[in-house]
């Protein structure tokens, strides 16, 4: 390996350790802003008073900072993958501090959601070179990316005005796809707003230019919208499921975001596209897996749970 290739590797796994880190310590934070006023999941915004979860937020950003950097020295094909890393960080941290433990099925579902985003990773088509914001800005405004992006805000807004009432509370997938949805918009505006920098910092100033200051805009607003979710996620479903869910969708429409916004389809060949589509079916399985597994311990057969909490002991059946 190249010496920026070990830099990108040092990073990552760094960015991995500080991101698995982070939802542990903002979910103690949650649960204690919970013992004394509303909780996130409710609507109540009392964490941010709480050092905890202060803490936490610190130490994601930490992480994303670190992911962030890594991209500038080693290609994605090695430093995507390695956020799987986060999961497994995560979930033993949750087993060792909030005594959540994962099961035999959330296990094979967090193994298939890996396998699959793995796979999409290494047989993704290259990216184009990208030297300025004005380039970045013309790939964004093409007719591509264009309907990908209201189609993204559209389906976002349906999900909160409609489905956030009914379904938030009881189903996981409702919260996380809103943090995912627009956190495919926040890499695509982090990527050019690194691009800024990078070439403000060599000398070819870029926030003179009105589409940077578009870029971050997004970006902030995107960050905000998915920081207010994830921390209703945390605050109602269990640290072990939410996670790999998360990193998995995240993952998912990302790519897709990348290869309307960046890519260049002519390059992949049958094999690629195939490969690619394979990836997408194993994440739909795992993720299937882990979400409708996640109240097995509630039945009336007794068997094993996906995950265990102390919040939420499932209670066994009177034989």
């Amino acid at each position: 390996m190249s010496s920026d290739n070990i830099r990108g590797l040092v990073l990552a796994v760094s960015s991995s350790i500080f991101i698995g880190s982070s939802f542990i310590i903002k979910k103690q934070g949650l649960q204690k802003a919970g013992a004394s006023g509303p909780r996130a999941g409710q609507g109540g915004h009392s964490y941010l008073y709480e050092p905890w979860w202060w803490a936490g937020m610190i130490t994601m950003i930490f992480g994303e900072v670190a992911n962030f950097a890594a991209y500038a020295y080693a290609p994605a094909i090695l430093v995507t993958p390695l956020g799987a890393l986060s999961i497994i960080f995560s979930a033993v941290l949750a087993h060792l501090i909030l005594k959540e433990r994962l099961h035999i099925f959330g296990m094979l579902g967090c193994a298939l959601c890996v396998v699959g985003s793995t796979s999409i990773v290494l047989h993704a088509p290259r990216e184009r070179n990208i030297e300025s914001v004005k380039q970045v800005w013309q790939l964004a405004t093409e007719p591509g990316f264009i309907v990908y992006f209201w189609l993204v805000l559209i389906v976002v807004a349906v999900i909160i005005f409609r489905y956030v009432p009914r379904y938030g509370q009881t189903h996981l997938i409702v919260y996380i796809g809103i943090c995912s949805l627009m956190g495919s918009l926040t890499v695509m505006g982090v990527k050019a707003v690194g691009i800024a920098l990078k070439l403000s910092f060599g000398g070819m100033n870029q926030f003179k230019y009105y589409e940077t200051w578009i870029f971050t805009a997004i970006v902030i607003f995107c960050c905000l919208l998915q920081i207010n979710y994830l921390n209703k996620a945390l605050d109602t479903f269990n640290t072990a499921v939410v996670c790999p869910v998360y990193y998995v969708m995240f993952t998912t429409f990302t790519i897709i975001a990348s290869m309307i916004m960046f890519k260049d389809w002519d390059s992949q060949g049958a094999t690629e596209i195939t490969t690619e589509l394979c990836g997408f079916v194993t994440i739909l399985s795992g993720t299937f897996l882990l979400h409708k597994t996640k109240d097995m311990g509630k039945s009336a057969s007794g068997r094993l749970p996906v995950y265990t909490s102390p919040e939420h002991n499932p209670v066994s059946s009177s034989r």
